[in-house]
């Protein structure tokens, strides 16, 4: 009976966590839902109605917003997204990853201390940095292009990902490198056909943060592009807010529900990628 009991209990504190954890993400997601609803509202009925139904429900947000601004559209938007996007994954897989390679198997001089520096650069604030950079590719003439969101990417400037990059590689048996050695490979050929394709998770890992950092930003790229053809999706949707006019809040939320479309269905396909990518540098470094 006492075992019984203890079963019966268990079983209620573990419903009660459950329903805990269940109300506890409503309440953390329900702004988005507010905005998924409200993105099928009228209007002037986004912040008049009390609850989330309506009884006008329209496409005409979406229709308006993705028609973007004048001779702009927002499909506009989401391309030059996906071109920043992109380039940034293709840069941080392959910078980081070879700096990663080289602290966490080759042997040179002063790897500690350029170890070091590189863990410092992740305590620094974006903020601090800001300024010399832009002074920088001011004189190299990148402002209003994507060179100063991209080229960066391209030096292994994440320190983040090197970090995570160094944790994995360091978890894969060194008996590997030798038997490569042996057969003539070279630190590229080890690095190519060795260690790329065991690091996978940590690289699948590093591509969707970036993807989800980049396509998210909008401090960095509201210093460094202008004009509106440039614009990014974070960008695009500041076009639907007007300080001294009418805002147009439909199409806003409209456009933010899209925008975080690509993101959702990112993290949803890669997540498994994602978990295995932190644990195994986290856990076993």
């Amino acid at each position: 009976m006492s075992n019984h009991s203890a079963q019966i209990g268990s079983r209620k504190w573990q419903n009660i966590r459950h329903f805990i954890n269940i109300a506890v993400s409503l309440i953390m997601l329900y702004p988005l839902i507010w905005m998924l609803f409200s993105s099928f509202k009228l209007p002037e009925r986004i912040f008049t109605d009390t609850g989330l139904w309506s009884e006008h429900f329209t496409l005409n947000n979406y229709i308006v917003g993705w028609k973007g601004l004048g001779s702009q559209t927002f499909a506009l938007f989401f391309k030059n997204s996906f071109i920043v996007s992109g380039m940034s994954i293709i840069g941080n897989i392959i910078s980081c990853s070879l700096a990663a390679y080289a602290f966490a198997r080759l042997d040179f001089r002063f790897k500690t201390p350029l170890f070091a520096v590189m863990l410092m650069t992740m305590m620094l604030p974006h903020h601090v940095t800001i300024i010399p950079q832009y002074i920088i590719f001011n004189k190299l003439d990148w402002i209003n292009t994507y060179l100063p969101l991209i080229v960066p990417k391209f030096t292994a400037a994440e320190g983040f990902f090197v970090f995570l990059m160094v944790q994995f590689i360091r978890n894969i048996p060194r008996e590997l490198d030798k038997a490569a050695i042996v057969d003539g490979c070279g630190p590229i050929q080890i690095y190519w056909r060795i260690i790329l394709p065991l690091a996978l998770p940590a690289l699948v890992t590093t591509a969707i943060f970036t993807f989800i950092w980049t396509w998210n930003d909008f401090f960095s790229q509201i210093i460094y592009l202008s004009q509106t053809q440039k614009f990014t999706v974070s960008l695009g949707l500041r076009v639907f807010l007007d300080s001294s006019g009418e805002s147009s809040f439909g199409s806003l939320f409209a456009m933010s529900v899209l925008s975080l479309v690509p993101v959702f269905a990112i993290f949803v396909f890669l997540q498994k990628f994602l978990i295995e990518g932190l644990t195994s540098g986290g856990v076993k470094g």
